[in-house]
């Protein structure tokens, strides 16, 4: 019997996760140009269902396009980096002050914040950087806004998985996470305390503090002969 071919739908979702886990394998760098014939190639589809899987990452942001050119992979600058943590600042500030006005449920925060610290004592970077995600994914999903969290969604999956590259060139160690576990358990003891303006100004400030890490990882410096050995 010959293989029934697959949904459009879910081909395209396939395709797009490969693509994914292509850059952060390093086989996609960023400024890289996504050839779509190259990757019909590669996976052994029409060029039509690779076009759909790339535009499904750029609606996403871990792909970008201008007019006329093939789409890459985003090259994030320290200025552009900065600029999304204010950015994020504003909007997790948001959704921690509605997830205290709520009294929403923290059990997705807690669950997160408790892998990132396993995953930290175990050295593995990164399942942290993926339970970190999870735990800001978890804050969006507790302010009960539609519209924040797809916002977050867009802003954050596609960060994190560039910060998840961008360690793994420099060889970061779960060491210098260590300080900022803290500052997850102070945002849900703040949420749940049910002040809500305080809930929200504590993890705007928190999110702008750790721009300084995200600087450092992004700073041209960031080597591993030049970095501190803990």
């Amino acid at each position: 019997m010959a293989e029934q071919p697959q949904p459009v739908g879910l081909l395209k979702e396939q395709l797009a996760a490969q693509l994914k886990c292509a850059i952060v394998d390093g086989r996609l760098i960023p400024g890289q140009r996504v050839v779509e014939g190259a990757w019909a190639r590669e996976f052994c589809v029409a060029q039509a269902s690779v076009r759909e899987a790339i535009n499904l990452l750029i609606a996403e942001g871990f792909l970008v396009k201008n007019a006329g050119r093939s789409a890459r992979v985003p090259r994030y600058s320290e200025q552009d980096v900065i600029r999304i943590y204010e950015v994020r600042g504003a909007l997790e500030g948001l959704a921690a002050r509605l997830a205290s006005e709520a009294k929403a449920d923290l059990a997705g925060m807690e669950s997160a914040v408790a892998r990132m610290e396993a995953a930290s004592a175990r050295g593995d970077l990164r399942d942290l950087v993926e339970a970190d995600l999870s735990f800001h994914l978890a804050l969006a999903e507790a302010s009960g806004n539609p519209l924040l969290i797809d916002m977050l969604n867009r802003l954050l999956r596609p960060l994190f998985t560039f910060i998840l590259v961008r360690v793994g060139e420099i060889r970061e160690t779960t060491l210098s996470w260590a300080p900022d576990l803290p500052k997850h358990r102070g945002m849900i003891s703040l949420i749940r305390e049910g002040n809500p303006s305080l809930a929200g100004q504590y993890v705007e400030h928190i999110v702008g503090c750790f721009v300084a890490s995200a600087q450092m990882v992004w700073s041209p410096d960031a080597h591993p002969k030049r970095r501190k050995r803990a």
